[in-house]
């Protein structure tokens, strides 16, 4: 599993769509995304950073393979990595 080192918070928002995050909000150089779920909403904050440091990607893409019930691996080929 490699994850993907020229991503910047512009591109992975639009990635993040195939689990249902979409762009809330924007506020300074960070980005809010909110996903619906049957419990109720579930939000992530990244930052619109160009590129993105990898350690922080990577901590991203845990979080969203965490509230979606996959795996990393499965978050980073959905994400094209």
């Amino acid at each position: 599993m490699k994850i993907p080192r020229d991503l910047n918070g512009a591109d992975l928002a639009k990635r993040l769509a195939v689990y249902g995050y979409s762009v809330t909000r924007q506020s300074g150089s960070h980005m809010r995304l909110s996903r619906q779920t049957a419990d109720g909403q579930q939000h992530l904050t990244i930052p619109a950073h160009k590129p993105m440091r990898v350690g922080t990607l990577r901590q991203i893409l845990k979080d969203v393979a965490s509230q979606s019930g996959v795996s990393l691996e499965e978050v980073v080929q959905a994400i094209g990595g």
